[in-house]
């Protein structure tokens, strides 16, 4: 655990789900992850620590649960018509969760999270200046830097 995130390091996606995630690369400013989910398969809880962008290899349906098994997201009831092979998304850091795919092929996607993302967004919220003060030790939404 550290102040910027709650929940112990035994719960990132590589300690926790070793089966489905493996590193690509890593150094200071990005770790590349390489997950695959067979169908039928459930990942243990974990968590991901920085936001990522993430290629779709192949897709398949999912159900992902936070750690006290309530449903957060059931592919199967959005309207998904737009997430192919090959596609590119945006994700936030997750919190603790489990992913299992209900689909009927494999999961499989590249995701670089980025690691200097969140120094520059946690920087950016101690920041307190003369002019950006918003209140006591708040700074103007407008004086932040924008969040991918």
């Amino acid at each position: 655990m550290t102040p910027d995130w709650p929940w112990p390091e035994s719960l990132d996606a590589l300690a926790a789900a070793p089966a489905q995630h493996r590193v690509l690369f890593e150094n200071a400013h990005v770790r590349v992850l390489d997950t695959r989910i067979n169908p039928g398969q459930r990942t243990p809880v974990h968590t991901h620590r920085w936001p990522a962008a993430h290629y779709i290899v192949s897709w398949s349906d999912f159900v992902r649960r936070d750690a006290d098994g309530t449903v957060l997201l059931d592919t199967r009831k959005t309207d998904r018509a737009s997430v192919g092979t090959p596609e590119a998304l945006w994700g936030d850091a997750l919190p603790p969760h489990s992913l299992e795919n209900v689909g009927t092929v494999p999961l499989h996607i590249i995701s670089t999270e980025v690691k200097s993302a969140a120094t520059r967004r946690q920087a950016a919220d101690r920041e307190v200046s003369g002019s950006k003060k918003d209140g006591p030790g708040r700074l103007r939404i407008a004086e932040r830097p924008a969040r991918p």
